[in-house]
């Protein structure tokens, strides 16, 4: 493994979370943790301003002390920058394996982001990007990651296989389906023989797309799972039980600025309770 994990930090009992799961996270991986806080620090000749620095760098060293008891081993640093949070971050993940922040909880991310700044990261960061809620304990549940059979993404399935490994915890693999387009307009007993060749069709698909996965990580324990529905409705309650819920986001190799989430992303990030990796791919 290469890069760092870095945590986007800024004093609250958000980051505070976030903190604490990338340094358990760093150690898992074997990686160095880098404790990033991003604000654009006043001009030094403005009064207070040497007093506010020394403040940041006191509250820095102190968390790289209590980070470095909570997980030995894991070589920690902290900065700070003085520059807007989204500009500083999305730096940091073109270098980063994992990029981590800390979220209120449901429908608001908040603390080291604010407002539209949280998308825009989670849109155009480089690396896999995992908000944590403060105040959730990490349930004991499988790694759970959505798979779309229509876009097959390697980088999200390597991320949720290498979680779950990291972990020693089941992985479930959760596809949802619909019927094809027009079938409501079928009778009831054309619909049942179209559904069931359309799930089987699926079904084989989905084994045969996780069939190399399993050969690199026999030590992972897999549940493939096919549900009928709404993508981004079923993935939500799927992760209930999760200890993590890894998602995609595709990168589409274009301007920066009409990068998008998508619906199940946006969904997730907003609607689950658990950790929540969106990993770029495409």
């Amino acid at each position: 493994m290469t890069g760092s994990v870095v945590v986007g930090f800024d004093g609250s009992p958000e980051s505070l979370a976030a903190a604490e799961w990338a340094a358990r996270e760093a150690q898992r991986r074997g990686l160095p943790l880098r404790i990033l806080q991003a604000w654009p620090l006043p001009k030094r000749d403005v009064v207070g301003s040497d007093e506010s620095y020394r403040h940041v760098r006191s509250q820095l060293a102190a968390r790289e002390a209590a980070l470095r008891a909570l997980a030995p081993g894991v070589e920690v640093s902290s900065a700070t920058e003085s520059a807007a949070p989204a500009e500083a971050l999305e730096a940091a993940a073109g270098s980063a394996s994992v990029l981590v922040l800390g979220s209120r909880g449901l429908s608001t991310v908040r603390g080291f982001l604010v407002g539209s700044v949280s998308q825009e990261v989670l849109r155009r960061a480089a690396c896999p990007v995992v908000l944590v809620r403060a105040g959730e304990e990490e349930p004991d549940g499988p790694v759970t990651v959505g798979l779309d059979l229509a876009h097959p993404a390697d980088p999200v399935l390597a991320f949720a296989f290498e979680a779950a490994a990291l972990r020693s915890a089941p992985l479930r693999v959760v596809h949802v389906w619909s019927p094809p387009a027009g079938s409501e307009h079928m009778s009831y007993g054309a619909i049942g023989g179209l559904e069931g060749e359309v799930s089987g069709d699926e079904r084989a698909d989905l084994s045969e797309a996780l069939e190399s996965w399993r050969a690199r990580h026999p030590e992972v324990a897999v549940t493939a799972d096919l549900v009928r529905g709404r993508p981004a409705v079923e993935l939500v309650d799927a992760a209930a039980t999760a200890r993590l819920l890894v998602v995609g986001r595709r990168s589409h190799h274009r301007p920066l600025r009409h990068h998008h989430l998508g619906p199940v992303a946006h969904a997730a990030i907003h609607h689950v309770h658990c950790p929540v990796a969106v990993v770029p791919y495409g």
